[in-house]
């Protein structure tokens, strides 16, 4: 049986058009309700571009692509309407690239931008696509789910902050320093754990920050060494986004965030957004759980504040999700658990996306004062042009141009 308030959030979900909401009438579910009338939930990353990618090789109209009747992956529609997501970054991931494949990386990734277009346009009364906070919530008021795209790696780029400008005007906002590789711009947490010097963020590195800033381009800083987040956050003028990591100290694996680091993202007024990974929660080697995520949330919390903590899942960038979170269905469990361990109505709110909008709007704000500077035209050092770029040859000469 369903209290008044319960009726009265179900009232209120109905009117703006949402698929859903959490059903029963114990306080937890009463309170989230409540919440999700203006409140989205906003996943930081999920991977389903690239089980597109890998399973159907981007042919939406595969027969096995049963998207509305259930699939196998951690994502579809079904699991969407009943973890009530109301916002997702969707990751447009390549591979680090392979020795003379620098190209096939920006090729890759204009392909996964163009697959997760097709498939918010097929299912365009699910799907939204914006490019803005402002859109992002006028979107979910709307009944729609969100839908922003995400880079995962620099390296998906060819080393060229040209075609950094230009994932942006095809609607990327964000992108990744690294994935598991180095690129001209920055040391990955891979190479370090693998024994290599951290050198954090290179000179270049800090051309591609600048960059981003003027562009209103979020800055990403999953994946990074220890020292590249640190050397960013020097740098940015912008608050940064961890889009999927998590707690360093309570997992020791440098792929999550140290506490002194945690620290710095509070100054800075940036956002850790917690993934779900089995390995960036436990160092054991076993299974996460629900509750174990959650620790890390509220280590979070308590280290940096919990304006500073999001949600960050990587759904279909793992084989197997923690117990209790096995899909994208699974969003109200945690945020019960959540309210459970003490949380208040507040603090739940930034965690489920006001902290992600914040940054995101933050971002947008330096991008407009830094409207009158120009384009950065550094390009990668040891870059050498085409001879015939600045032929002197007279029937080639600029002069002659003109």
């Amino acid at each position: 049986m369903f209290g008044l308030a319960a009726i009265s959030s179900a009232i209120g979900l109905a009117a703006m058009g949402l698929m859903s909401f959490f059903t029963g009438d114990d306080e937890y579910a009463l309170r989230l309700n409540q919440i999700l009338l203006d409140a989205p939930i906003i996943d930081g990353h999920n991977d389903f571009p690239y089980q597109l990618r890998r399973n159907l090789g981007n042919k939406l109209r595969d027969p096995r692509f049963t998207f509305e009747r259930g699939l196998l992956s951690h994502t579809d529609l079904r699991k969407l309407r009943k973890g009530r997501l109301g916002g997702q970054f969707w990751s447009v991931y390549a591979e680090c690239n392979q020795p003379n494949e620098t190209g096939l990386g920006v090729r890759d990734t204009l392909e996964q931008i163009d697959v997760m277009k097709r498939v918010i346009q097929t299912f365009n009364t699910t799907f939204k696509y914006v490019t803005d906070s402002n859109g992002a919530m006028e979107a979910y008021k709307a009944g729609f789910i969100a839908s922003m795209l995400g880079a995962e790696g620099l390296h998906q780029t060819g080393n060229s902050l040209a075609v950094i400008r230009q994932f942006y005007e095809l609607g990327v906002r964000y992108i990744t320093l690294n994935h598991n590789c180095d690129n001209a711009f920055s040391t990955a947490a891979s190479t370090v754990a693998a024994g290599w010097p951290d050198l954090g963020l290179t000179e270049y590195g800090r051309h591609a920050i600048y960059e981003m800033n003027r562009l209103g381009m979020l800055v990403d800083l999953a994946h990074v060494s220890h020292k590249t987040m640190e050397d960013v956050i020097d740098v940015t003028k912008a608050p940064v986004m961890f889009s999927h990591s998590s707690a360093y100290a309570k997992c020791p694996v440098l792929r999550n965030v140290p506490d002194h680091v945690l620290r710095r993202v509070a100054e800075n007024n940036g956002v850790v957004m917690i993934a779900f990974v089995s390995m960036f929660i436990r160092n054991d080697g076993g299974r996460a759980t629900i509750d174990q995520v959650a620790d890390h949330i509220f280590h979070v919390a308590e280290v940096a504040g919990w304006s500073h903590v999001g949600l960050g899942s990587d759904y279909d960038g793992m084989s197997i999700g923690p117990l209790g979170l096995e899909d994208v269905s699974g969003y109200g469990s945690l945020l019960k658990l959540v309210m459970k361990r003490g949380a208040t109505d507040d603090q739940v709110r930034g965690l489920m996306g006001a902290n992600i909008l914040r940054v995101w709007r933050a971002t947008e704000e330096i991008s407009r004062m830094m409207a009158t500077d120009v384009a950065d035209e550094t390009t990668e050092p040891g870059r050498v042009f085409d001879d015939y770029d600045l032929h002197l040859d007279v029937s080639y000469s600029l002069l002659k141009m003109f």
